[in-house]
């Protein structure tokens, strides 16, 4: 594992590493699309190479978790694209590993609008990142310690 290798501050597991194992896992296929269109836009406006930014599977090191703000964040999903800002901001570098995708009916997963919600959520969330870094306004938890 590259955390414990301290090869990287923070693993992240992606579904999109390995073309066509997400579907084949049971993603929908509107779920697919959306998140190969948010990945791209967050990788465009952050300057990253992620291949996914929508996975659960998280591991951080205790010094980014010490260092980044993210008792700022929101309790909400849009908290990982948050961190992930952070994480940019403060430097510290994000490696992902493959994970296996399994929908299944009883499988936690957010419906329709509330996926739509979450999309709007990420783009202001990269927008007043954005505000932040040009120095339009300030948003606290996208400030560097720097």
């Amino acid at each position: 594992m590259p955390l414990a290798n301290d090869e990287c501050d923070a693993v992240f597991g992606s579904r999109m590493m390995i073309a066509g194992k997400a579907l084949k896992g049971g993603m929908p296929y509107w779920k697919y699309g959306a998140n190969i269109f948010l990945t791209k836009i967050e990788n465009a406006i952050l300057g990253l190479h992620l291949s996914e930014y929508h996975s659960g599977f998280r591991a951080y090191s205790a010094k980014a978790l010490r260092t980044v703000p993210f008792d700022l964040n929101s309790n909400d999903f849009v908290f990982d694209t948050e961190i992930i800002i952070q994480l940019l901001i403060h430097g510290f570098e994000i490696k992902e590993v493959p994970i296996a995708t399994r929908y299944f009916k009883d499988a936690s997963m957010i419906g329709f609008f509330s996926s739509v919600k979450y999309g709007l959520l990420i783009l202001h969330s990269l927008i007043k990142y954005r505000l932040t870094k040009w120095r339009i306004r300030t948003y606290e938890q996208f400030q560097s310690s720097k």
